[in-house]
């Protein structure tokens, strides 16, 4: 089987989209404007009825209660991780750093 260029795979991708999407929205496109509000109006009392049905209570429950010292060693223990990475992170960049720089050297001296 021959191989396609980039470009023919492309104009082929469209052309399988626009019939696709000719034959999903061509349905849609051909109902009369009358024909989609009946449709729209029709569904609208039974949402009418969903809403009654599943009415907001009127007070909010109260959210949770944050305790200051938890809050405190939460932060503080982030803090230790995050110093932790970036001490791991900056010995990770010396590593690199002295490897190139090591077999820069190396081939200088080939």
């Amino acid at each position: 089987m021959p191989t396609r260029s980039r470009l023919g795979q492309l104009a082929g991708l469209l052309i399988a989209g626009l019939v696709v999407g000719i034959t999903v929205w061509a349905p849609v496109a051909q109902a009369s404007p009358a024909a989609r509000f009946s449709e729209i109006q029709s569904t609208s009392p039974m949402i009418m009825q969903a809403a009654a049905v599943h009415e907001a209570p009127s007070q909010v429950p109260p959210g949770p209660v944050l305790d200051p010292a938890d809050t405190d060693k939460a932060n503080s223990e982030e803090t230790k991780n995050k110093i932790i990475a970036g001490i791991i992170a900056a010995i990770l960049l010396g590593l690199v750093i002295l490897g190139r720089r090591s077999r820069s050297k190396a081939k200088k001296k080939k």
